[in-house]
């Protein structure tokens, strides 16, 4: 017994060697909370107090649930294949496999992934003639996710409108099928488990009889339905229920926007009466300016079960803060450290950059393709590799050449527009009848089909036409608008991040045209005397054009071109091979779980980090707080932090105010390894919400230059400076109007919002000069 208990710390073994009641263990960030759950249970078996069957561990990962049944392999000579110890999801099916009859499931009943009930439900919709554009498959499918993992079924709810009636008549036509053929979506596992325990007594008994310990770990993910579930299991509020080991961090709880809640922990304190709430509290990750920078920020957060973080570690490196000019700087700085970083012998794998939304990767991705520094997109893809950044490629591809048949399949129906598989069938036989494209092919082929083909051909002219005398960025904004995507995704519940990655497309090809010595308003598309280095177009007998792939290219390639070829190379070059060293990128999200030697944390600007969104949720700055606790210990030894004054946003320039986490951090923690305040462009102590509706100051240095020349006859204001006000407090100047004593600011105060004051009236004070 005593080698299970060695090594562990006082606070590790009085919870390893708790009696069997419900306790909460409250588990900091590296405090070994693996540790403690796996001794545990390996603990109560080697003492005799439960069999390896007795025990239900519950994880939120396969990987988790496989890490900790190797840890309890090596620690007792027992076979933990027949434990139960899995995901909630797992564990469900596990069980209704086992009692299929009672859970009136057939016995090779099927599990349907996210992408299968989502042809589901288009299926039903279809077979149903609803309007797939009112009721778009995507927004039925969260709907019915989210009642269940209410616990709801369709009968229970009360909708409040027409809209919300018949999404309740579609979840109850959607579990009818499901039921006829035998399926269950992974919400489904979890409501008819916990139903059928519900409702069947002994079942439910031999189960609270059998499971006298069961252990969950990250308990602060847990929705409604899960808790309920658990409290079932665990017998709550009868006599003989089993002992509810829960592991958890409030700190860390960041997944409110798929159920979690937090406040889970506190019902269960209460509800379990639980008189043993331990604090694992001894980090083995960091240093201590990196924890001291967490713990307190985190004491910022209120309804806190509190606890700080401490390290036998010493200090070690201060947290460096970057205050970069503009996203570019930001990347560049990224990169000139990273290659320090590398230099003095450091693993490229023990480098992470991290960003608060997907679409701040694409300037950091670019500046590492330039670098040629090998990275790695962890759990999403590149920005090019996107799919709805692969499906703007294929239209802005169709502007610059109609023939390529590939980027034709991947849109001519996305987003869909009645065109099916057979019409493509009679369009390929066309094409390949006349040996021309499908793009061509269209006139050929009659009825139903060839009337919506014929739709997206007009869609397609009608688009380069309009945007034949274009500047790139503006074309690239224009076709995402024609296309429809942008409206596609707008109808999606979770769509934000897709379209914040379409509109960072226009930030691009800015940023492109300006790289690569294009003038700001050249046309994008080929002009007269490049296409006449291509040579004259072919004509079939039927006297309809034919794409040549054997025409020579033209010399001078049009910036369209140019910006298509190099997404390609971009979204091919660089890419880490399995097990090459690669610097490691993704979201804070993401990082959940992970640690690193040295950790990036980029983007902290207000509306970016915390992100604008949060201040229209209840609740939603705390989260963004806990996201940025747990992105500042993900770090081992070295810690980052960098923001930008100015930022590309959708093709515009936008000035921007540090986070106002900075104010929450210990200041003697932090090396600014730039001044706080570098120019009349930025006060470090102001706060910009980058979701206002800034003046966006478009284009080159020079045209901003230009800009603010004309805005700077304000009494001697001008656009950029920081200012006070006693009231509204500090903020910059974002747009000046008018002259002389009619002269009139508007002016971002951060937390208080956008104000515009008449500058003969207001009582302004400088700042940062």
């Amino acid at each position: 017994m005593q080698n299970l208990l060695h090594n562990l710390n006082p606070e590790q073994l009085a919870a390893v060697t708790l009696p069997p009641q419900s306790a909460l263990i409250l588990a900091g960030a590296g405090s070994g909370k693996t540790r403690v759950l796996t001794t545990r249970i390996a603990w109560l078996i080697q003492t005799g107090q439960v069999s390896p069957a007795g025990i239900l561990a519950v994880t939120f990962t396969n990987k988790a649930a496989k890490e900790m049944m190797t840890r309890l392999s090596a620690m007792l000579p027992i076979n933990t294949r027949g434990m139960w110890i899995g995901t909630f999801h797992g564990l469900c099916n596990r069980l209704l496999r086992t009692h299929y009859r009672d859970a009136a499931l057939p016995q090779t009943f099927q599990i349907l992934d996210s992408q299968d009930q989502l042809s589901v439900i288009k299926r039903l919709l279809k077979a149903n003639n609803v309007d797939d554009e009112k009721f778009p498959p995507k927004e039925v499918q969260y709907f019915i996710n989210g009642a269940k993992e209410q616990g709801l079924r369709a009968n229970k709810i009360d909708p409040y409108g027409p809209d919300e009636r018949k999404k309740v008549e579609l979840y109850q036509l959607y579990d009818d099928q499901c039921q006829r053929e035998g399926v269950v979506d992974f919400a489904e596992l979890l409501l008819r488990t916990y139903e059928l325990l519900s409702r069947n007594q002994p079942l439910r008994e031999h189960y609270q009889q059998r499971f006298k310990h069961i252990l969950v770990d990250e308990f602060q993910d847990t929705n409604n339905l899960q808790y309920n579930w658990l409290k079932l299991m665990a017998g709550h509020g009868s006599q003989g229920g089993g002992a509810l080991f829960a592991v958890g961090d409030d700190d860390q709880s960041i997944y409110a926007f798929r159920g979690a809640n937090v406040g889970n922990m506190s019902a269960f304190e209460r509800e379990f009466k639980v008189q043993n709430l331990i604090k694992l509290e001894q980090n083995y990750r960091s240093h201590g300016h990196i924890l001291d920078a967490a713990n307190m920020l985190i004491a910022n957060n209120s309804k806190r079960l509190g606890k700080n973080l401490r390290t036998d570690a010493g200090h070690g490196e201060p947290v460096r803060v970057y205050e970069a000019s503009s996203d570019l700087a930001e990347a560049q700085w990224i990169i000139e450290e990273s290659k320090n970083l590398i230099a003095d012998g450091v693993s490229r794998s023990e480098i992470a950059v991290l960003y608060r939304s997907n679409a701040q990767s694409r300037v950091i991705e670019h500046a590492l393709f330039s670098a040629g520094i090998p990275y790695h997109v962890y759990g999403g893809l590149r920005y090019f590799q996107r799919a709805e950044v692969k499906h703007a490629i294929a239209y802005l591809q169709l502007m610059d050449n109609p023939h390529n048949d590939s980027a034709f399949l991947r849109v001519v129906n996305f987003p869909t527009r009645g065109i099916g598989l057979r019409s493509i069938e009679q369009l390929q036989a066309a094409a390949e009848q006349h040996g021309i494209s499908l793009y061509a092919a269209v006139p050929y082929v009659a009825g139903k089909a060839g009337t919506s083909l014929g739709g997206f051909v007009r869609l397609i002219e009608g688009a380069r036409f309009e945007t034949q005398q274009m500047a790139l960025p503006e074309l690239v904004r224009v076709t995402l608008e024609m296309s429809g995507l942008l409206t596609h995704y707008q109808t999606e519940k979770e769509g934000a991040d897709r379209i914040e990655n379409l509109e960072q497309m226009v930030s691009a090809a800015t940023q492109f045209v300006s790289e690569e010595g294009y003038g700001q308003g050249a046309p994008a598309h080929m002009g007269p005397k490049a296409q006449a280095q291509a040579g004259d177009a072919i004509v079939n007998a039927d006297g309809v054009e034919i794409y040549d792939a054997d025409a020579p290219l033209p010399t001078v390639m049009s910036p369209l071109s140019a910006f298509l070829s190099h997404a390609s190379l971009e979204a091919g070059d660089n890419q880490a091979q399995a097990g090459q060293d690669a610097l490691q990128m993704m979201t804070v999200h993401s990082a959940k779980g992970l640690e690193f030697d040295n950790v990036f944390i980029t983007g902290l600007e207000e509306g970016l980090f915390p992100h604008e969104s949060s201040s229209r949720e209840d609740g939603g700055i705390e989260e963004e707080r806990r996201l940025m606790y747990v992105a500042i210990t993900r770090a081992r030894k070295r810690l980052y932090m960098s923001f930008a004054q100015t930022r590309m946003l959708h093709g515009q320039t936008r000035y921007n105010m540090k986070s106002r986490f900075f104010d929450e951090l210990p200041e003697e923690s932090l090396k600014w390894l730039s001044p706080k305040v570098q120019s009349h462009w930025f006060a470090s102590n102001n706060r910009k919400s980058a979701w206002d509706d800034v003046v966006p100051l478009v284009g080159s240095d020079n045209a901003i230059a230009q800009k603010i020349a004309q805005k700077s006859a304000g009494a001697g204001w001008r656009i950029g400076e920081s200012v006070a006000h006693g009231k509204f407090g500090e903020g910059v100047i974002v747009n000046i109007e008018g002259s002389g004593g009619n002269a009139r600011a508007q002016i971002n105060f951060g937390s208080h919002g956008m104000k515009v004051l008449d500058l003969s009236v207001a009582k302004l004070e400088r700042l940062g000069r």
